[in-house]
C-alpha cells in the first residue's frame, strides 16, 4: 500500500511536489506510476519510472513540467510538479507495476495509494 501526501491548493504556474511512501517492510517495486483523475473523466497515467530510474515517460501534456523520481532507500517516489496549470487540476495516485512489462499499461497497476487532491486556480 502507498501513502501519498502533497496536494493542495495552488495558483497557475505555481509547484507542488507529491509524495508517495510505500509502507511494508518487505515491499519491493520494479515499476511506479503517477496517475491522475480529472472531475468527470478517466484516470490517466502521468508519470512512469522504474526502479533504477533508467526509464521514465511522461504524458505529453506534462512533459518539461513535472519530474519523476525515487529514492530506493526510503522506498518513495516523488513528482515534482511545476508551472502548474488549471487543467493539472485532478486527483493524483501512484501505484506499482505487478507485471513483468516495461512501461506496464493501467491495467497492470496495483497498491493504489488513497488519492491526493491537487487544485490549480487561474
Amino acid at each position: 500500500q502507498q501513502v501519498v501526501s502533497g496536494g493542495g491548493l495552488v495558483q497557475a504556474g505555481g509547484s507542488l511536489r507529491l509524495s508517495c511512501a510505500a509502507s511494508g517492510r518487505f515491499f519491493s517495486w520494479r515499476e511506479m506510476g503517477w496517475f491522475r483523475q480529472p472531475p468527470g473523466k478517466e484516470r490517466e497515467v502521468v508519470a512512469q519510472i522504474n526502479r533504477s530510474g533508467s526509464i521514465i515517460k511522461y504524458a505529453d501534456s506534462v512533459k518539461g513540467r513535472f519530474t519523476i523520481s525515487s529514492d530506493n532507500a526510503k522506498n518513495t517516489v516523488y513528482l515534482q510538479m511545476n508551472t502548474l496549470k488549471p487543467e493539472d487540476t485532478a486527483v493524483y495516485y501512484c501505484a506499482t507495476c505487478r507485471s513483468a512489462a516495461i512501461l506496464c499499461p493501467t491495467e497492470d497497476y496495483g497498491s493504489w495509494g488513497q488519492g491526493t487532491q491537487v487544485t490549480v486556480s487561474s
